[in-house]
């Protein structure tokens, strides 16, 4: 007979998180040995996240760092609501949002690569997944850098944790507008600060569409630069938030709203789980 406890047993699964069969093989495979129990279990589970590669992760949750000068959004994604509002998995991301902050991590990569206690970010994930049974991917990661920030984090759903993250930078000292704009990012989604972030390439390639589509409609030759330039802006009124509408106030842009109150935007970042 093997030479381990039922104490062994549960002081395993407490420390890896492993059900009881799979955990009572592994020491008997083991002999008794605690640590080579956890090398066959880790391995068992390494093995479970190859199979799982090919899988969509199409749920998951946002969390943020707030440090000095910079704030660090993560999301952090699995396949399913149920994994997504475990107590393991939450206490996952809070680990990777710890090493990402500390990292000043810019990518998912970067944070991937970061330490995380005596090991990687991208070795933490891997063994919890194999711990937990699902894919679980480090989707996106950003750090902005500014002199004051306003962290919004939505629940789609009140079961769920947090699935829409925006960070806002800004200068001056109305924070409750700054808060304002985060919660219009959260539902306007935009790509870009201003026009002028907007790659040139994108605006050429936005004018000969609405260009084509109003020849289209037989709009006069003489009218169409005028048409055009119109439509061009409503593209930039779509994907640039200080040319947007402002959610609270269709008639004022997020521009007038930020001037209004005496801050200024700087930048920010958006992330919707699976989106």
């Amino acid at each position: 007979m093997a030479n381990f406890t039922i104490a062994d047993i549960k002081a395993l699964r407490e420390q890896l998180g492993t059900g009881m069969v799979d955990t009572k093989k592994a020491l008997e495979e083991a002999d008794g040995d605690i640590e080579k129990a956890v090398e066959i279990l880790r391995l068992k589970g390494a093995k479970g996240n190859a199979k799982r590669a090919d899988r969509s992760t199409t749920e998951g949750l946002v969390v943020a760092r707030e440090a000095d000068g910079q704030v660090t959004l993560v999301e952090l994604a699995c396949e399913t609501d149920f994994v997504a509002k475990n107590d393991r998995f939450i206490a996952l991301a809070d680990k990777v949002a710890d090493a990402a902050a500390a990292a000043s991590a810019d990518s998912a990569e970067a944070a991937l690569a970061a330490p995380a206690g005596d090991q990687t970010v991208a070795q933490l994930i891997s063994d919890e997944a194999a711990i937990i049974g699902e894919k679980i991917e480090l989707r996106r990661v950003r750090t902005l850098h500014g002199d004051k920030f306003e962290v919004y984090l939505h629940k789609t759903s009140k079961d769920l944790p947090p699935q829409i993250g925006v960070v806002v930078a800004y200068t001056g000292d109305d924070a409750a507008t700054a808060r304002s704009i985060a919660q219009h990012i959260s539902f306007a989604n935009p790509s870009y600060l201003s026009r002028d972030d907007v790659p040139a390439a994108d605006v050429e390639k936005e004018r000969e569409i609405v260009t084509e589509i109003s020849r289209n409609e037989g709009k006069p030759e003489a009218a169409l630069p005028k048409i055009v330039e119109g439509r061009v802006n409503a593209f930039f009124k779509q994907v640039a938030l200080l040319e947007q509408d402002y959610a609270k106030d269709n008639k004022l842009s997020v521009a007038q709203v930020a001037k209004d109150a005496g801050i200024t935007v700087t930048d920010f970042a958006r992330f919707k789980v699976g989106a």
